[in-house]
């Protein structure tokens, strides 16, 4: 289903300021899901508006020169430094220029474009105040990009009009066409967002070194192993290399055999990934192989898990990996494969040993292209937010969960059914977020490890 995103510029008269700013002057407004984002009141004239009064030069240029980091950029910095210089990628209110602009934060987690819009809160007198309530709004990120094109479009198109040619909007839009039509450069060009860059700011050695890396270990699994690295606070020299991988899953990987692994027998009506939340794709998927193995609403037994995974009991009662945030697949010849999983609590290993399971039944439902590599990483890209979904839900349905709940959402009774269900409290205070249970507010851990979930 579409949402119905859009972005528009509705001409008005500004007899003042640059060309570009005249020619392009009117009522700015966004609206997704009938949601209109940028309502508010114009406090001179004391009246309600679709949008403020603005030029639209300016958002054009902001939104061609981050296009990269706005499309393919993954989750939040944690140090201030980080965060300041993502603000400046993400947050409408830093385009400047002297206008009071949309309190609007635009992120993506891969697959899905998020527009998150807040009121007005600065007690400053302004010019315009957004009105309406928060709102966190999902849409599929290839029809963010054909409302950026389109919205890019009318304000050449208004350029041209008043004979306004060969700005550096003219430029950046020249360029970043010719990056998106040549594969290779668009290659560059992801990686070097999904590293937290800015165009030409990234390391060109690190970056083709890495690049090169995806004959090893997959296209796909690359760009989550970057998300990865960006998400720990590290460059595109403290990326994994194949390698690494290799040594870690022959050292300390534990066998696996690909053709006894579960797969869903029945793979009708898996909704398209671009239309549907990362965290309910991942749940329904779960759903599906908890009713095709008939396993009710009971705890999962370690036998059965590995057995899930093609894998034997010792995967989980091993201790052979290091405390680090990442556990994988490495697939190779005649259906084996090595699983390896970080160190730590037990719980936490079966968590993860679901993440691969799921991630291993989503790819050949939805028909991805087979990868050497299935990373269950700390990162929260759509494919990532899956994979923690659907381990939720296979060792914790929600069903089950909320009926032990009884509506009792304390933190004794989190304990007490993580406990039966052999998970950790935190899967269960996600699972009680993701389905309005409880407040995010009410689970900081949560909202610290996944801002924007």
């Amino acid at each position: 289903m579409s949402s119905e995103l859009t972005m528009s510029l509705s001409p008005e008269v500004l007899d003042f300021g640059s060309q570009e700013e005249r020619a392009t002057f009117g009522l700015f407004a966004v609206t997704a899901y009938n949601h209109l984002l940028t309502a508010g009141q114009d406090v001179e004239r004391k009246e309600l508006r679709r949008g403020p009064f603005v030029a639209g030069y300016p958002i054009a240029e902001w939104l061609v020169w981050n296009w990269w980091r706005l499309r393919w950029e993954i989750g939040r910095p944690s140090d201030e430094v980080g965060m300041s210089r993502w603000d400046f990628a993400h947050r409408m209110p830093t385009i400047g220029e002297g206008y009071v602009w949309p309190n609007i934060t635009i992120f993506s987690d891969g697959v899905q474009s998020f527009l998150v819009s807040q009121p007005s809160r600065s007690p400053e007198v302004v010019r315009f105040r957004y009105l309406g309530a928060p709102v966190r709004l999902p849409v599929p990120a290839t029809e963010l990009e054909d409302v950026i094109d389109r919205f890019v479009e009318d304000i050449l198109a208004k350029l041209a009009q008043e004979s306004v040619r060969e700005t550096n909007l003219h430029r950046l839009w020249e360029d970043l066409r010719a990056e998106r039509g040549d594969p290779e450069l668009a290659r560059f060009r992801r990686l070097e967002a999904q590293l937290r860059n800015e165009p030409d700011e990234g390391d060109e050695d690190a970056i083709r070194l890495h690049l090169n890396d995806a004959g090893e270990l997959g296209e796909e699994a690359l760009g989550e192993i970057a998300a990865h690295a960006a998400g720990s606070g590290s460059d595109g020299n403290g990326m994994i290399r194949p390698a690494d991988f290799v040594r870690l899953a022959t050292r300390s990987g534990f066998e696996a055999h690909t053709s006894d692994a579960i797969s869903l027998d029945n793979q009708a009506d898996i909704t398209p990934s671009g239309e549907i939340e990362a965290w309910r794709l991942g749940a329904r998927c779960a759903q599906r192989i908890r009713d095709q193995e008939k396993l009710d609403g009971l705890p999962m037994h370690d036998e059965t898990l590995t057995a899930f995974a093609g894998t034997t009991k010792n995967t989980l009662a091993g201790r052979r990996g290091h405390p680090g945030k990442i556990s994988f697949a490495l697939d190779g010849e005649y259906e084996r494969s090595l699983v390896w999983l970080r160190s730590g609590p037990r719980t936490g290993r079966r968590f993860d040993l679901a993440r691969l399971i799921g991630d291993r039944v989503l790819r050949n439902q939805m028909n991805r292209t087979p990868e050497p590599l299935l990373p269950a990483t700390c990162s929260t890209s759509y494919r990532q937010k899956m994979q923690r979904a659907f381990a939720a839900e296979l060792l914790s349905p929600f069903v089950s969960v909320d009926e032990m709940m009884s509506g009792d959402y304390s933190e004794e009774r989190q304990n007490q059914v993580a406990k039966y269900f052999h998970v950790s409290p935190m899967t269960i205070r996600t699972q009680l977020v993701n389905h309005h249970r409880i407040d995010r507010e009410d689970a900081p851990d949560i909202v610290a490890r996944s801002p924007f979930m």
